[in-house]
């Protein structure tokens, strides 16, 4: 008996053993990053939003070219390291700084967008082994089958349409697939979650009906990401499909006007919209105080403006080189992939597994602890995995849900454009 239950005792130690390993809780680091790169190569992943278009109008850095890691020169996103983190398709962001909403500004921001539509098409002839241009979903999954990356085009800021929506069907011809309607500022078609020059918030404006009206017919995906409160609930009311929010976080999490309330989270869903978890630090955990770091970060932006505004490259590195020497003499403590993923834990809890993405604002404040550019991607699906979530729920996160709404938002375009025109 003695020897039969040591026989039992030891059975059950192997089993428990056995267990353990096959626990995502228990298995290593390392075990669960090679899980993650597995997961990636069977599955599509998808990052909405992007701003390496600008560092690709900089003549002197090739986007098919490795740059190493960690140096500020390098950016956050090229072709070798989007194959290193296994990520698939990227929305490349085509983005103009809002200025003045005159004539003469709208020329400008026309041709600055124009500039960046041409730069991302010059990627795709130049790496044609590389990359391909990606107008609708299933276009990146043949791509991926293909060994290629897929290349996306999303506007951020409605400031290069002007007022006149013959250029939004311009810029759809051109590939843009997502606008974002407004940036730091108000303009024209709504109000920014950010204007701190005009902080009553008027929404959506009748123009930007007319635009949102538009998107819906071309089979543009609307972004609300950086558009105001009321703003928001405004465009969800006049979108005859669903919209996203390509690059926001919880605002329960960070108290950050840049990020959606549960309420909002809850409404963009009810509406069949996807949230986008940011890797921007300031909006995934709010930063311990820091004085000294802030007064003289805004000495810098009283000296320089906004970083994204400067266009004379020889101020532009003197800005950055300044940036440099705060950083190092104040560093900030920053976000990592826990807290991140910390969001898309919330969202899920909110309003379940089918309304949540990734937007990383790479190259446009983007990157985190574990996370800091592209080549680490595998990270974040590590701490998913590590967290409990299954390969499922991990291909909804990395695109799935995105691309669900991106054929829907085709759905509306087509029934839109078959209904006949009205004789008035």
């Amino acid at each position: 008996m003695k020897s039969l239950a040591r026989i039992i005792g030891y059975l059950v130690v192997c089993l428990c053993a056995l267990g353990l390993a096959q626990s995502p809780e228990s298995s290593g680091s390392e075990d669960l990053e090679k899980q993650a790169g597995a997961i990636h190569d069977r599955i599509l992943t998808v990052d909405t939003h992007c701003d390496t278009p600008m560092r690709m109008l900089n003549g002197t850095w090739d986007i098919g070219e490795r740059h190493e890691p960690g140096k500020r020169a390098s950016g956050k996103i090229d072709l070798p390291r989007m194959a290193e983190g296994g990520l698939d398709a990227a929305f490349f962001a085509v983005f103009v700084a809002q200025g003045e909403r005159t004539e003469s500004g709208y020329a400008k921001a026309k041709e600055r967008a124009l500039a960046m539509l041409k730069a991302i098409h010059g990627m795709i002839e130049k790496y044609a082994d590389l990359v391909g241009l990606a107008l609708a979903p299933d276009d990146a999954y043949w791509l991926k089958k293909g060994g290629k990356r897929a290349a996306f085009i999303g506007m951020e800021n409605g400031y290069p349409v002007g007022k006149n929506l013959v250029n939004l069907e311009e810029y759809y011809r051109l590939g843009v697939r997502y606008l974002t309607l407004c940036h730091g500022s108000d303009n024209d078609i709504c109000d920014s979650s950010t204007d701190t020059d005009n902080p009553e918030d008027n929404g959506l404006s009748d123009f930007g009906k007319e635009v949102v009206a538009e998107c819906n017919r071309l089979g543009i995906m609307v972004d609300v990401s950086h558009a105001s409160d009321r703003s928001f609930f405004d465009i969800l009311e006049a979108s005859k499909a669903p919209v996203i929010a390509s690059h926001s976080s919880c605002r329960a999490l960070c108290d950050s006007p840049r990020n959606l309330t549960d309420e909002m989270i809850q409404a963009l869903a009810k509406k069949g919209g996807v949230i986008q978890a940011c890797f921007v630090s300031s909006f995934v955990k709010k930063a311990e105080p820091n004085p000294e770091r802030d007064k003289a970060l805004r000495e810098l932006r009283a000296k320089y403006g906004s970083r994204r505004d400067i266009r004379d490259e020889a101020q532009r590195e003197k800005m950055w080189q300044e940036y440099e020497a705060i950083d190092e003499k104040y560093p900030e403590a920053r976000a990592t992939v826990k807290d991140v993923v910390d969001h898309i834990d919330h969202a899920v809890k909110i309003v379940g597994i089918d309304y949540v993405g990734i937007g990383t604002d790479f190259d446009g404040g983007g990157g985190v602890v574990g996370c800091d550019d592209v080549s680490e991607m595998f990270r974040l699906t590590a701490e998913l995995l590590r967290r409990g979530y299954t390969e499922k729920q991990v291909e909804k996160i990395w695109g799935g849900n995105v691309m669900r709404v991106f054929r829907q938002v085709i759905e509306v375009s087509r029934k839109m454009q078959a209904e006949p025109k009205s004789s008035n």
